[in-house]
């Protein structure tokens, strides 16, 4: 494994095995924040299965976090994630410092509207310009074939993939399904901040969505009621949880769904997005559903 510091060394690595493989060539991506976790592991995987090259960058991004958030508190742990991307196969690591990513500051930022403005985009401004920009020199300058992003994070997915789309970038994302706990928490490098107690309530999040499915399945059951019997079954089932948002929107394009329109009627596919507070500690969760039909990728 091969671990970079510059972004010479990791374009350097890169175009050599190019270069040797010619058309055979391919080269899957995994952007991390680092203190990698179970489903971070199952990308690297998925990665490993599909292309003959698998990078994992390794960056907590400051253009991401805003000015009351964690960006100084967020979990690091790089012998570990050394360790993870070892066991997994990992060929190249790329590890790069805030100032070789930013070594004067950006007077740039990928602004991707329409999808941003809702969910972690309304309590977060400015977040997923964070995200778009520093996913956008990522591609650039790894030049992945493919990209790989766990469905957790739903929104980000919608985001890099709208990006892709709009500004012709030749790399396809590969969204892949959510990992969790035996319990049904979905892994997050932010789990490490719940006490005990936050722990064992924040398997609501979970437990809502199945709730979601069993919901759903009454057709004439519309996106209003179904956010209305969520949040109060939350509220119920977990006292200390503070819900940010609970929301039921199509996707990939976030819109919110004809006022009134039973679930079973909606074309396409649609999305249920949860974030509650849980203490300081702000965990996300959903559930896709496809039309017509209560399944979904988490």
């Amino acid at each position: 494994m091969i671990i970079c510091q510059t972004i010479a060394e990791v374009k350097s690595h890169i175009s050599n095995y190019r270069m040797e493989q010619g058309q055979q060539a391919k080269v899957g991506f995994v952007p991390t924040m680092g203190f990698l976790h179970e489903g971070h592991a199952s990308l690297l995987r998925r990665s490993k299965q599909e292309c003959g090259l698998t990078v994992l960058s390794i960056f907590v991004n400051p253009l991401q976090f805003g000015p009351n958030e964690d960006f100084d508190r967020y979990p690091r742990d790089e012998e570990r994630d050394l360790q993870v991307a070892r066991q997994e196969g990992a060929d190249v690591v790329f590890m790069p410092s805030v100032r070789e990513m930013y070594p004067v500051p950006a007077k740039t930022r990928v602004l991707v509207s329409g999808v941003t403005e809702r969910l972690c985009g309304a309590s977060r401004p400015g977040h997923f310009d964070g995200v778009g920009t520093v996913v956008s020199k990522l591609f650039h300058i790894v030049g992945p074939d493919r990209a790989y992003f766990g469905l957790k994070d739903a929104q980000q997915v919608a985001v890099i993939t709208t990006m892709v789309r709009d500004l012709n970038m030749p790399v396809e994302i590969v969204p892949c399904e959510t990992v969790r706990e035996q319990d049904g928490l979905a892994l997050s490098s932010r789990n490490v901040y719940l006490s005990p107690e936050q722990r064992m309530q924040a398997v609501v999040l979970s437990q809502a969505l199945a709730l979601a499915g069993q919901l759903a399945a009454k057709s004439t059951l519309g996106a209003d009621e179904l956010q209305r019997r969520l949040s109060e079954y939350i509220t119920a089932e977990a006292p200390i949880a503070v819900i940010d948002y609970v929301e039921v929107l199509s996707y990939p394009d976030l819109e919110q769904l004809q006022p009134g329109e039973p679930l079973g009627s909606v074309g396409g596919s649609w999305i249920v997005a949860l974030a509650v507070k849980f203490g300081t500690t702000r965990l996300i969760d959903n559930r896709l559903f496809w039309a017509k039909e209560v399944s979904s990728h988490v």
